[in-house]
């Protein structure tokens, strides 16, 4: 296994997107392993499932190792999707659909221009991907820290609707979906017909099972490349992975402002809380310090990244000093029971340990 540390002119000082360039990526379906073949222990393997619950899918050197539940089950991946829709975003980029992160929203969605003065027109494709628009909020783009999912249905509505100009889940499917061999179905319509937690039922939010969505973390792991072919350009990997949102940046004041009419939400609202900066590049959440130097878990190997969603009921972990990626959804654990760090005693520290003692 050759592990290969990246540091890219023009990102965060100090952060090295880590890659296993030379490991396996599966075919159609996953080379199976057990997990004395690939170096693991059962007996942490059956603990860490028992810990989670719900179904999910251990992946070690690119084959699969340790399964539980139905991992063939594609449900809503709630915020653990964001990190797919930056990825889209990077393909657009990839192909010149977009000039670039940094290009203004405006030139796609005009309306930005007329409220709030005009400072909305200053918010990039860069600032929704690090939750920093400011949209919906008091602050100019760039100026303060939002958990936003009003800002991420602008991101989703923009990208989709305005660049790609076709249905999201075709996008799905083209971009990702068939390059990767996904074996389930995997849409952007995951709570189209359910009770809407918001005004209404939307497209947007990611069904997919655990085992297609370590297809997609593996894709990652191995910088962007999928069986001989750079399915996305390593320095956008690279972009993905080290364009932290300054660990000293404020969180928003909490002042609301105008959204453009009709505005809704991807499932949450808009936060206030300061976990993020210093942790948070392109949807990922990075196991790095915070600005009171606590790294968001403990117990995991400071190269993990990781996507979330309902407090880590669905989670998507990539580890690459131990070339290890673990999906999973349905965890029965407290929405109340966020990331802490400092908090070895977490359920999300407790499942951390569980997967480093796993390859011990």
């Amino acid at each position: 296994m050759t592990t290969v540390a990246s540091n890219p002119a023009g990102v965060a000082a100090g952060v090295q997107p880590r890659y296993v360039l030379d490991g396996l990526c599966p075919e159609e379906t996953w080379e199976r392993r057990t997990p004395e073949q690939a170096g693991m222990r059962r007996d942490a393997l059956e603990t860490l499932a028992e810990h989670v619950r719900g179904w999910g899918v251990v992946v070690r050197g690119g084959t699969q190792v340790h399964t539980w539940g139905d991992h063939t089950y594609s449900a809503d991946l709630a915020s653990a999707r964001k990190p797919v829709v930056s990825t889209l975003l990077l393909l657009a980029v990839q192909e010149g659909l977009i000039e670039s992160v940094d290009e203004p929203l405006v030139k796609w969605e005009p309306g930005l221009r007329e409220i709030n003065g005009g400072k909305d027109a200053g918010i990039t494709w860069r600032h929704l991907a690090s939750q920093t628009s400011g949209y919906g909020w008091s602050e100019a783009p760039g100026a303060a820290w939002s958990y936003n999912d009003y800002a991420l249905a602008l991101y989703y509505d923009t990208l989709v609707n305005r660049v790609f100009k076709r249905d999201g889940t075709w996008e799905l499917q083209q971009r990702l979906a068939r390059p990767l061999g996904f074996e389930d179905p995997a849409h952007f319509n995951a709570l189209v017909g359910e009770p809407p937690r918001t005004p209404e039922p939307r497209r947007g939010r990611i069904a997919m099972s655990p085992r297609d969505t370590a297809r997609f973390g593996l894709l990652y792991l191995r910088g962007g490349a999928w069986r001989g072919k750079q399915l996305v350009r390593r320095d956008l990997v690279d972009l993905a992975l080290t364009s932290l949102v300054p660990a000293d940046l404020p969180a928003t004041a909490g002042v609301d402002a105008e959204m453009l009419p009709g505005q809704i939400s991807h499932g949450g609202g808009k936060r206030t809380n300061a976990r993020g900066p210093g942790q948070y590049s392109f949807n990922w959440w990075l196991n790095l310090p915070d600005r009171n130097g606590d790294l968001l878990f403990d117990a995991a190997p400071r190269d993990s990244y990781v996507a979330i969603g309902l407090g880590m009921a669905r989670g998507l972990w990539v580890i690459p000093s131990l070339d290890l990626v673990v999906a999973w959804q349905g965890a029965n654990w407290s929405s109340d029971d966020k990331v802490n760090p400092g908090q070895m005693a977490s359920v999300h520290n407790t499942a951390a340990r569980l997967m480093v003692e796993a390859t011990n």
